[in-house]
């Protein structure tokens, strides 16, 4: 009975194989031709879905468009209104550029939402998210610069034509752009300075009101009435035509220089490089011509010489015949 059923089986078992056998189909060959059409299919599938969505690009390009007349007519709108107020020049152009931005992103939004008609305003919005962390790793610096550039605009109390001082950096204000500042130095050449450096450094403005105290530091000699030069140098600055008058001239001894009684005088003039220049030098000149009329002596450079031993002298007779 056992080998009856072993035999049933094996029966069984080459039958089934055979089937098997006969069923198997070859794996097709590699051919260029199908490698060809279906590349073509596939070329003329996304061509055909373009033209499918050609009237939403028109339409998209169409949205774009008018979002920039919006753009411009708006901000002209807005520079216009803020004009006639006592708003100041920079913040003025901060509006412009913050409406600018507020309705290009509005467009782009909308023509997105055209041009993908799927896409979902919450979906734009979070996609936006996650690519602006990415893109603000990527470009730490210039978005640094673009959010120092509003700062500035908006608080920052220099304006164009303004000299500014940074650490090395002195020159006449040009233009503040969202992400640097130019800067035209007072021999004519052209400074690149980001926002981000003005904005982490000091910034002197030389010119935020009509004028701006000098100093200078002058000496009389040791020989001299030091307290009586003090009104003769006063008289003679104040006489000067480029300094400011209503705010004074002060004169006050400084302290005992290495040949001379330092003397510290103060004035105050036009606040701009050229200006100071100017007025220096006027000031200095009349000190000078004051000190040489009152017979008061401006000492130079004194120095005492020791030496360790006596030096020989020896009296020499010019009128003695050479041998």
């Amino acid at each position: 009975m056992k080998i009856v059923l072993m035999a049933l089986l094996f029966i069984s078992f080459n039958g089934y194989a055979q089937q098997s056998s006969d069923q198997e189909i070859p794996p097709p060959a590699f051919s260029v031709e199908a490698a060809s059409q279906t590349l073509q299919e596939t070329v003329l599938k996304i061509w055909y879905d373009f033209i499918g969505h050609t009237p939403y690009i028109v339409v998209a390009i169409s949205v774009l468009l008018l979002t920039g007349i919006s753009s411009m007519l708006i901000s002209k709108l807005i520079g216009n209104m803020t004009g006639r107020s006592k708003m100041r020049g920079s913040l003025r152009e901060l509006t412009q550029r913050f409406a600018r931005i507020i309705i290009w992103l509005f467009g782009i939004l909308l023509a997105s939402l055209i041009v993908f008609p799927g896409l979902t305003p919450a979906k734009a919005l979070g996609g936006l998210g996650l690519a602006s962390v990415a893109i603000g790793f990527a470009f730490k610096e210039i978005f640094e610069n673009f959010f120092a550039g509003i700062l500035l605009l908006w608080k920052y109390p220099f304006e164009k034509g303004d000299f500014i001082k940074c650490q090395a950096i002195l020159g006449r204000v040009e233009k503040i752009s969202v992400r640097m500042t130019e800067l035209r130095q007072p021999d004519g050449e052209l400074v690149v300075v980001p926002n981000s450096f003005l904005f982490k450094n000091p910034v002197f403005v030389l010119t935020h009101e009509n004028s701006r105290r000098m100093q200078i530091m002058t000496g009389v000699a040791y020989s001299e009435d030091a307290q009586a030069a003090l009104p003769i140098i006063k008289k003679a600055v104040e006489r000067c035509e480029l300094i400011v008058k209503e705010k004074g001239v002060e004169v006050f001894l400084n302290g005992f220089g290495s040949s001379s009684m330092d003397i510290e005088v103060t004035w105050w003039a036009d606040p701009t490089p050229l200006g100071e220049r100017k007025s220096r030098s006027e000031v200095v000149g009349a000190i000078k011509q004051a000190l040489d009329d009152a017979g008061i002596e401006i000492p130079f450079p004194y120095r005492t010489l020791t030496f360790s031993e006596p030096l020989p002298v020896r009296s020499v007779d010019n009128n003695k015949p050479s041998q």
